[in-house]
């Protein structure tokens, strides 16, 4: 049987060059975890300046006392996922990547959850709910959220005070006037604006026993209330003045009430 040679050598030939590229490609991209350290670490937390829970300098804290922080340590000791692990267990992150150069450069990304209210109860609890109407804790973050104090247990927090929160948020002017949600032992809600010395009684907010239609109502039910509010505004305050009344009942559907400061009186 005659061997076809220059048919055998290409075939060889052919497969040691994709033997070679294989190897050059996986060399190109492992990084050389033998003999690198890592020389610089790069914490990026996307929405810093939004949410300002937490900074570089806290997510390094919190590295090294789970001594996880990666500089100076050899790449190959430095574990992303761990990395990623611890920061995803610390209350105000949402999500977290980290990833290891070639030339020991570990890059960090975080992503922060979004805080919508803060609660103060009367019972001492001090909180915040987030975007995904979940319990963060307190913390020495600063921003102008809407502020909610009562009767506010955790569940009604989660279930009621943040959707009310969502729905006056949702509104421009709603969410730079109100500044405070106050809820009464009877359930009944008050609203503290920013400009007016008054306080805005709108009821108790309506109940449902499902998750799915509570938003719905809780919003039908601001729109409607805060609607009325605004006329009140237009045609009442703005003759009478901004300061005459220190309290405006909007509880019922065919009249608002209102209290005279006494100076008015």
């Amino acid at each position: 049987m005659k061997i076809n040679w220059r048919k055998t050598f290409t075939i060889a030939l052919d497969v040691v060059i994709g033997g070679y590229l294989i190897l050059a490609f996986t060399a190109f991209n492992k990084p050389d975890e033998t003999v690198s350290k890592c020389n610089k670490v790069s914490i990026n937390i996307q929405d810093e300046t939004t949410n300002g829970f937490i900074n570089t300098k806290e997510i390094k804290r919190r590295l090294e006392q789970n001594k996880l922080y990666p500089l100076e340590k050899p790449m190959k000791e430095i574990s992303a996922r761990n990395i990623e692990d611890a920061l995803k267990a610390t209350p105000f992150v949402k999500a977290a990547e980290c990833y290891k150069t070639q030339d020991g450069h570990v890059c960090i990304t975080l992503t922060q959850r979004m805080p919508t209210v803060r609660i103060k109860a009367a019972n001492g609890d001090d909180y915040y709910i987030d975007d995904k109407n979940s319990i963060m804790p307190n913390s020495h973050y600063t921003s102008d959220l809407i502020i909610a104090t009562g009767n506010i247990s955790r569940w009604y927090a989660q279930n009621y005070i943040s959707h009310l929160n969502a729905a006056l948020c949702a509104n421009d002017l709603w969410r730079n006037q109100i500044v405070q949600i106050h809820v009464l032992p009877d359930k009944g809600v008050e609203l503290v604006p920013r400009v007016g010395n008054h306080v805005i009684y709108i009821g108790p907010l309506p109940e449902s026993n499902y998750k799915s239609g509570r938003k719905k109502l809780i919003e039908d039910f601001v729109k409607k209330k805060m609607e009325r509010l605004l006329t009140f505004y237009k045609y009442g305050l703005s003759q009478a003045g901004w300061n005459k009344y220190n309290y405006i009942n909007l509880e019922f559907d065919n009249q608002i009430i209102c209290k005279k400061n006494k100076s008015h009186n």
